[in-house]
């Protein structure tokens, strides 16, 4: 599943010399898949939400955020494929960098591919995404049950955008997104601001 090659817009639009994202290529994974949800205070705030794929992160820009609520549905905007590293990644992008804003991860977990064909046969939830519509339950501190990621806009002119929706079935429990600038890091339990001021 393609290792450097689904990395080269990841790494061409950064600058390793001044930003402390990582390179990638390094981690191995035993368990898995992985998901992430960081929050990211770029020039507009937003939320990250990355699923494991294959040696890379799918990742889509969610500016609300996931929701608990199956009657909302959030917008969810493709961005470039994330090193699995990234998952871990919390810190103060540089300004003037690609994305220069402070990030922290919100929940983290694994997640169950779901994804069948009309006649409930399994499908592979890498050709899922491709077709435009995956189904997946994640296990995360914060978010749990089943989710739905499904594309209503294609990519010819360049602005693919999907939804990110939770199923109404699927078992209950987990919480929507939080008010970011209260959240705080499921890795080291910092706000935005404290890692902004501790390592920017």
């Amino acid at each position: 599943m393609g290792g450097p090659d689904r990395l080269r817009d990841y790494h061409g639009k950064r600058d390793f010399g001044r930003t402390r994202e990582p390179r990638g290529g390094g981690r191995e994974t035993d368990a898995g898949p992985r998901f992430v949800v960081q929050i990211h205070d770029a020039r507009r705030m937003h939320f990250d939400f990355r699923l494991q794929v294959g040696d890379v992160l799918r990742s889509w820009s969610v500016p609300k955020g996931p929701s608990a609520d199956p009657h909302d549905k959030r917008l969810a905007v493709p961005t470039e494929d994330h090193p699995l590293e990234y998952e871990e990644f919390e810190g103060v992008i540089p300004r003037g960098e690609y994305g220069g804003g402070t990030v922290i991860v919100w929940d983290h977990g694994t997640y169950e591919p779901l994804s069948h064909d009309r006649r409930g046969r399994t499908v592979d939830f890498a050709r899922s995404l491709e077709r435009g519509h995956a189904t997946f339950r994640l296990h995360g501190s914060m978010l749990r049950g089943e989710y739905a990621l499904t594309r209503f806009r294609g990519g010819d002119d360049g602005e693919e955008a999907w939804l990110l929706v939770r199923a109404a079935k699927g078992g209950s429990g987990g919480r929507g997104a939080p008010d970011p600038r209260r959240a705080r890091s499921a890795r080291t339990g910092r706000t935005l601001a404290q890692v902004a001021r501790e390592d920017g």
